[in-house]
Parts: C-alpha cells; sequence; structure tokens
C-alpha cells in the first residue's frame, strides 16, 4: 500500500479510536524539533487556509507557525505587527484544533501613529469577538515586556516578531527578548536573505545573524529559506 495512503489511514483510524485531534509533536523526549507534518498539512489544508488564506503567509510557513505551536506548546503566545490578525488568528486555530491552551496577546500601533503598515479601522479584523485573543495597542516590545511581567512565573512563552522589518528595530526588538525572557522561543518573519545586491530588505536576516553570533549555543534555528517573505524560529529545548 502506499505509504502516504497508509499513514493517512492510520490517523484517521487513531482520531476514531481516541475521539480527538492526534498531537502532531512526536518524539518529545529527543532534543530535536520533530512533529507529524501530515496531520499538520491536513489541518493547515482543510482548517486554516479557507480562514486566513496563504497571503502573507505561504505554506511552508503556515506549517513552521503551527509546528512550533504544536511541538513547544507555549503557555502564552506574544505576538506584534498584529496588523488585520492573520497570525493570531493562526495561533488561535491552531490552539482550538489541537486541544492547547495557550493565551494569546497581539499588538500593534496605537491610532495615532503614522506608519505606511498601520491597519486603522483593519486592525485584528481576523480575531475582533474572539476572547482567546487580546489586543492592545502600544509600541510593540515595550507592551510585550509589560504582559510578560504580569504573567512571567508561570510562562512558557512563543514571540512572533512582525512588527518594523528594519534591521535596527529587529536587532532592537530581538535582543530585548532574549534579554528580559529568556525561557521564549521566537518566530521571525520576513527573514529570507537573498544578496545585499538583490534590493530586498535583509535587516531581518542580518540582524538575526548578528544577534545570534553572540550566543552560538543558545537556540536551535529552523528557517524557511526557498523563498519570500521567509520566517525564522529560535528554539530551545
Amino acid at each position: 500500500m502506499d505509504f502516504v495512503l497508509w499513514n493517512r489511514i492510520a490517523i484517521r483510524v487513531y482520531r476514531l479510536s481516541k475521539g480527538k485531534t492526534q498531537d502532531p509533536a512526536v518524539n518529545v523526549n529527543c532534543s530535536e524539533f520533530e512533529v507529524n507534518n501530515w496531520i499538520i498539512s491536513e489541518f493547515i489544508f482543510q482548517k486554516l487556509v479557507p480562514i486566513v488564506g496563504i497571503t502573507p503567509y505561504p505554506i511552508n510557513e503556515l506549517a513552521l507557525m503551527v509546528a512550533a505551536v504544536c511541538r513547544l506548546k507555549p503557555t502564552h503566545i506574544i505576538e506584534w505587527g498584529t496588523y488585520i490578525g492573520k497570525s493570531a488568528r493562526i495561533f488561535y486555530e491552531t490552539a482550538k484544533h489541537f486541544g492547547l491552551s495557550a493565551e494569546i496577546h497581539s499588538v500593534d500601533l496605537p491610532d495615532e501613529v503614522d506608519h505606511h503598515e498601520h491597519p486603522r479601522e483593519k486592525r485584528g479584523m481576523f480575531v475582533k469577538g474572539i476572547p482567546a485573543v487580546r489586543l492592545y495597542q502600544g509600541e510593540g516590545v515595550e507592551t510585550a515586556m509589560e504582559i510578560y511581567r504580569k504573567v512571567s512565573k508561570m510562562c512558557r512563552p512563543l514571540v512572533y516578531i512582525d512588527g518594523d522589518h528594519s534591521y535596527s528595530a529587529v536587532k532592537r526588538e530581538l535582543g530585548e527578548v532574549i534579554r528580559n525572557m529568556p525561557s521564549a522561543s521566537i518566530l521571525l518573519h520576513d527573514t529570507f536573505y537573498q544578496s545585499a545586491e538583490s534590493g530586498y530588505n535583509v535587516g531581518p536576516f542580518q540582524a538575526i545573524t548578528d544577534t545570534l553570533s553572540n550566543l552560538p549555543h543558545e537556540y536551535k534555528i529552523i528557517s524557511t529559506k526557498t523563498g519570500l517573505p521567509g520566517m525564522t524560529l529560535l528554539y530551545h529545548l
């Protein structure tokens, strides 16, 4: 029998026998990151894409976002760069589908700030009315730290950085998270690197590279490297 078909049958039989969705995390006592990609793929195509589509997150980035939540099982997800709320909705749908308890805190710009990516009246439209997602307005990393200080004693955070994609901003924000939230796993968006001559903003990639050069053994790294826009996960296991 075809292996993929066999795996799908096995997944469905397991679910019917247990009456619930199978945890995609695999070999959880191993030092390496591993998930069942068939389960995650099925969720993405059947549940997630109909809600959020594939922009700005193509399939490989959706897979990394879902995998990070399922494998690392954060108690709190703190993000900034909310925009219209697609990333927060992805985290919410993932936690709900796989039966995970994670508070989601999403930060975006205050109304009075002028920025070319300011969502204005569309801010957080994908998550409005969902009690499990808490929306804030303020400076991204500063507001994130305020949230973290209130919950830090029992917190296993996943931080998602998708604000201003300049080198200086990403380096500052990443540095703040590493210094003040040492147990946090960190997802960063727009991290694809072509070359300095490509014309694409290489600031986030360079900020990650320069920051981790001083922390060579602190984090394991998973990146989507096949093309734009790119996503990187930094994590401890």
